[in-house]
């Protein structure tokens, strides 16, 4: 049995499932998140997709 070292190949932008684009977010929600980001670990980012996932999840359309 050979050991080799196995190389994936890395996704071109844009294929990760991910797609990147722009908001405005008011100067206080900036400051909350960056504390719940200190207060947990986690980049601004992660927490955002967490946080969307969540409102989209528990959201209703009258």
């Amino acid at each position: 049995m050979e050991d080799k070292l196995i190389i994936n190949k890395k996704n071109l932008k844009g294929e990760d499932g991910y797609k990147t684009f722009s908001v405005r977010i008011k100067d206080g929600t900036v400051a909350k998140l960056n504390k719940l980001s200190q207060e947990t670990n986690r980049s601004r980012n992660e927490l955002i997709n967490i946080l969307l996932d969540y409102a989209i999840d528990n959201s209703k359309v009258k």
